[in-house]
């Protein structure tokens, strides 16, 4: 075959019946077909592109032309994989791609694009949502502190978050396995992600139990904390209900849970008493720490364990298996109602906090910003800190999520709503809770800044006291407790898919049995959470929030940044990422190059050495740590760090000598495991071509799919 210019090796020539006739008689038994008809959609001609019937390249011409088989030719197989791939940064469907492409392990995947999307609104809006960031909110100027937190979405939220989606979607591989191919040295850092995530799982999963507890105590004419029952009633407890049917007995005075008549009242100087609002506590309280909990004097009296908490505990476990054991395709089934319920609460209960006596306070006390508390690193600390418990990036659950979609998904969009999602539902979820905190300061005669409390102290204590003041009482209470359960149940399988990702990306023969790994996984996960789940409890579970995910996830993207930034590079991870998503502009590239470099690694330490700084020892319900208690949640701490450096210890004792002299050395072996691996790569159907040349005839054809285009005679 001879051919001059470039536009003949793309057009091979594809004889019907004898070759040698073909030859002699010209083109009436010989046909040059057009490979690259079909391709219309990357080169802009919409009237060619419907004439082939939705088809492209070689997968085109073998459906037009069944009975013919294509000539074996090393310059003919090159042309189809050119026509079929011709503009492969464009983002081509699965008909284009030829050649031999890598199928990926059987993982599993999303469904659909939109469960996905889902499961990721889950993750990340959670509990933090309703009970961190309206307390974070007030403590920290109020609507001032909205700037520092878009900002530090923006400087790391947001970036981080791409990244992960990116790199996890790239490869289809979770972070046990992913970082062992992008760069060897520092693949212990998968597990350290996975690491944080199983201690989260263990306390959030409690949580849960205690939302549940709740939900099933709601079940009754009467809610149990709306008076201050003798079994576990403190001086303190001030019941606003028995008050009122006191004082509707001839002006009687209630005091410390005793109904005084009038005279008994003046003789013991009782109605003096009484008007003292500052000693005064709610039956919720009382409730919450004493007979559900039964709280001990601190954690060093651990105590029993609470069987109601367990069995509840026991329920969000086997709910979770239950939601799992089916792979990620029932877990993107189930999160459509978990990731949306949530807001259909959230609206029904700003409505109604709106209306209430006081609420204008609330929102006005919400709203005002206080921009002296700019000026404070503490707050910018504490906007970081929310960013990192609202989209949880360097915890392993992002990297897990997109390794299950397809290779084509726009991850870059999926970041941005989720992102200014979660604001949008934080900033929301401040409209619903301050109403409901200024009825409750007007209620009780007190300033809206002494009502709130931070943790769960705000979703178990105080709302759980407001709705006490609510029509239909039971109802409210239990809609709040639902919408407690499905934010973070959300979250919980996500974690818990984190870690079960792990054990299959380690040991892939699992993948067959995934309904063992995850019973196992639930099985340890309700075994760890038992202690949370004794008189001591609430104090293990403070430690666990305060040190788990701290100042090690700050470590844990650093090294990250570092890694994509610099290691691996930038540039290259562009590409890759151009590879899913199609062809970005310049500013584009700089943009995400300069935050993944330079920014965000800037900010993170920052955030890493004030934290450092400003370490104050742990106090709980006005009770001081132990310095036994403070090591051990140090040591919670440095688990993901001792797990980083020894597996790279490990594999640098581990990495086979090379043949050159130079790469013997330690410095030799650094480099080399710094390097990524031949495995590293896409993990979907896209066909590795030899993107340099391929010789035919003594001739050098060039791939004008992937190198510069040039005329090459053949």
């Amino acid at each position: 075959m001879a051919a001059t210019g470039n536009k003949s090796s793309l057009y091979p020539t594809v004889y019907k019946g004898d070759r040698g006739n073909a030859q002699r008689n010209g083109s009436e038994n010989g046909a040059q077909v057009d490979l690259l008809q079909g391709t219309e959609k990357y080169q802009g001609s919409k009237e060619r592109h419907r004439a082939s019937d939705g088809k492209y390249g070689v997968a085109w011409f073998k459906e037009k032309f069944p009975e013919t088989a294509l000539e074996d030719n090393p310059v003919d197989s090159l042309a189809q994989d050119v026509s079929s791939t011709a503009v492969l940064m464009a983002r081509p469907d699965e008909d284009d791609l030829v050649g031999e492409p890598q199928e990926p392990d059987d993982r599993g995947n999303w469904s659909g694009r939109f469960d996905f999307l889902m499961s990721l609104l889950g993750y990340s809006v959670g509990l933090g949502n309703v009970w961190r960031f309206p307390y974070l909110c007030y403590a920290n100027g109020g609507g001032a502190f909205l700037f520092p937190f878009v900002l530090m979405l923006i400087l790391v939220g947001f970036p981080l978050m791409f990244l992960e989606l990116s790199f996890g979607q790239f490869a289809a591989l979770g972070p046990a396995a992913i970082f062992d191919r992008i760069c060897p040295l520092f693949y212990g850092l998968g597990y350290g992600m996975i690491a944080v995530s199983s201690m989260v799982s263990l306390y959030y999963t409690v949580i849960i139990g205690w939302a549940f507890l709740y939900m099933f105590r709601s079940f009754a004419s009467e809610l149990p904390w709306e008076r201050c029952h003798p079994d576990w009633l403190s001086e303190s407890c001030y019941s606003y209900l028995q008050a009122d049917e006191c004082k509707a007995i001839n002006n009687s005075v209630y005091y410390q849970n005793i109904c005084y008549n009038s005279s008994q009242a003046f003789d013991l100087n009782i109605t003096e008493l009484a008007k003292n609002k500052t000693q005064r506590s709610p039956p919720a309280q009382a409730f919450f720490e004493k007979d559900m909990l039964g709280m001990s004097g601190g954690i060093d009296e651990i105590g029993g364990v609470q069987w109601q908490v367990a069995l509840c505990l026991l329920l969000a476990w086997s709910l979770t298996f239950l939601a799992l054991s089916k792979g990620v395709q029932s877990v993107g089934k189930v999160v459509y109602f978990t990731a949306l319920f949530p807001y259909v609460v959230l609206s029904i209960l700003f409505v109604r906090g709106i209306t209430l006596p006081g609420a204008k306070a609330g929102i006005i006390y919400y709203l005002t910003p206080d921009f002296e508390k700019l000026v404070m690193a503490k707050t910018w600390v504490a906007a970081a800190v929310q960013i990192f418990f609202a989209l949880s990036p360097a915890w392993g659950g992002l990297i897990t999520l997109s390794s299950y979609n397809k290779f084509h998904n726009d991850c870059f969009k999926d970041s941005l709503i989720v992102g200014v999602g979660n604001i949008l539902t934080s900033i929301f979820a401040g409209f619903v809770i301050f109403p409901i905190i200024g009825y409750l300061a007007h209620e009780l005669d007190m300033p809206v800044d002494k009502v709130v409390d931070q943790g769960p102290g705000l979703a178990f204590i105080v709302f759980p006291d407001v709705v006490t003041r609510l029509p239909i009482s039971p109802l409210w209470s239990f809609l709040f407790f639902f919408m407690l359960i499905t934010l973070g149940m959300g979250s919980e399988f996500a974690l818990l898919e984190t870690v079960m990702t792990a054990v299959q990306d380690t040991f892939p023969h699992l993948r067959q049995k995934k309904t063992y790994v995850v019973l196992c996984v639930c099985l340890l996960g309700f075994l760890g959470g038992l202690p949370i789940c004794t008189e001591g409890g609430m104090y293990i579970l403070q430690l666990m929030d305060t040190y788990a995910a701290s100042w090690s996830v700050f470590a844990m993207a650093i090294t990250e940044c570092t890694i994509v930034g610099w290691i691996y590079g930038a540039d290259n991870f562009i590409r890759d990422i151009e590879m899913m998503i199609g062809r970005k502009g310049t500013h584009w590239k700089r943009f995400f190059t300069v935050f993944w470099k330079f920014i965000t690694p800037a900010v993170l330490m920052f955030l890493l050495f004030f934290n450092w700084i400003q370490y104050n020892r742990m106090a709980y319900a006005g009770k001081l740590y132990p310095v036994w208690a403070e090591i051990i949640g140090w040591v919670m701490a440095m688990i993901p760090i001792v797990l980083i450096l020894s597996l790279s210890i490990y594999k640098l004792v581990r990495v086979p000598d090379s043949k050159s002299p130079r790469d013997r050395n330690f410095i030799g072996r650094v480099r080399r495991l710094l390097r990524h691996s031949d495995k590293w790569g896409p993990a979907s159907k896209v066909p590795k071509f030899d993107l340099e040349e391929v010789q035919a005839d003594g001739k050098t054809v060039t791939n004008p799919g992937f190198a510069a285009s040039t005329t090459t005679r053949i």
